[in-house]
């Protein structure tokens, strides 16, 4: 086993408030610069005031950093593991300060998103170039930051979704069952985003990856029909952003005859705030008025395979493997400190892309 030459793993992620107190901050955090009213933030906040101000974001991404040390000490690997946020506590940058004094130099960044695109990578590149910033602005010494690859189509995460996508299949009332759909659901973007993800020569990306992913988790599971639908679309309506949505979708298949369908969040590694409320909340009371049955897959970030999967990428980078991948469409790399994978690579304008 070749020598890690990393001293921590740093588990990066979105962040999310964990008491009614702590929502509008929260919020005001996630659309910083964009001049949105609080008042405006406090209805925006409905959906965490409904479950008492707790995302459970946090709590889900402290139970994958859990399994990934019994993985890592499984395999014999020596690596501390930290958590940090954008735009909650624990703040990435306060993490990165412990993680200084700590004397940790050379640390792996696990982004918490499987995806090309703006918000799903990109802005994650951008989290670390302004973590090292502030550690020079703090004069502790510097980290070097490596974030590891996108898994959109990696074995393991294809394998933990077909397998629950045939046991919520299994969960359909028997007489419902040849009426049934399948819907892969991912967070929408404004299609502009969508259109700048990886770059001028590898466009869409981001869309173009979520289907890929459907597709063989499909194939796996051996479902020969399904539908690729999006979700949480947030700011102006004005804007147009990939669709069709998953209501509205829904509502559609209601009037052709459906009467179940079948909801494999793809785009989403743990069952947080988009998950629960726009899908077991929305969604479903959405379609109980339409008399359509809706089974929820589980999502993979609980298992214990999927550490071993985050486990099995590091082993990758360290050993120079080529990456395990069964899909058709661009698995961007590593990062160093933040760099974009290719010149121009999913940049547009501050897209509006994701606000909980």
């Amino acid at each position: 086993m070749t020598e890690l030459n990393f001293d921590a793993l740093l588990v990066l992620s979105f962040g999310g408030p964990e008491g009614d107190e702590e929502v509008v901050p929260f919020l005001e955090n996630v659309t910083r610069g964009r001049g949105i009213p609080r008042e405006r933030l406090v209805q925006v906040g409905e959906h965490y005031f409904h479950f008492g101000g707790v995302s459970p974001l946090n709590r889900l991404n402290r139970e994958i950093i859990a399994n990934l040390e019994s993985e890592l000490a499984e395999r014999g690997r020596d690596l501390p593991v930290y958590f940090g946020n954008r735009n909650w506590h624990p703040f990435g940058e306060d993490t990165a300060e412990q993680m200084s004094r700590d004397g940790v130099r050379r640390a792996l960044v696990f982004a918490t998103s499987a995806w090309g695109g703006y918000s799903a990578c990109l802005q994650y590149n951008e989290d670390i170039r302004r973590i090292i910033a502030h550690l020079e602005d703090k004069g502790v010494e510097p980290i070097e930051f490596t974030k590891l690859r996108q898994f959109y189509d990696h074995p393991t995460f294809v394998r933990i979704m077909a397998d629950a996508l045939r046991e919520s299949l299994d969960k359909v009332p028997a007489e419902r069952r040849d009426a049934t759909r399948v819907l892969f659901t991912a967070h929408s973007v404004p299609t502009a985003a969508d259109e700048a993800a990886g770059g001028p020569e590898d466009s869409h990306l981001y869309s173009r990856q979520v289907a890929e992913a459907s597709r063989l988790i499909a194939e796996a599971a051996g479902v020969a029909e399904y539908d690729v639908v999006w979700q949480s679309r947030s700011g102006n309506p004005r804007t147009p952003w990939l669709e069709p949505d998953i209501v509205d979708h829904t509502t559609a298949l209601a009037e052709e005859g459906v009467r179940a369908v079948v909801v494999s969040p793809v785009g989403f590694i743990s069952d947080h705030m988009e998950v629960i409320w726009d899908l077991d909340t929305e969604l479903v009371d959405a379609a109980r008025d339409l008399d359509v049955h809706v089974e929820r897959t589980r999502t993979a970030g609980p298992e214990q395979d999927f550490a071993g999967m985050v486990v099995d990428i590091i082993d990758e980078l360290v050993e120079n493997d080529p990456p395990a991948s069964l899909g058709e469409v661009t698995v961007q790399g590593c990062t160093v400190d933040g760099e974009a994978c290719r010149p121009g690579c999913c940049q547009v304008s501050r897209p509006n892309s994701r606000t909980a």
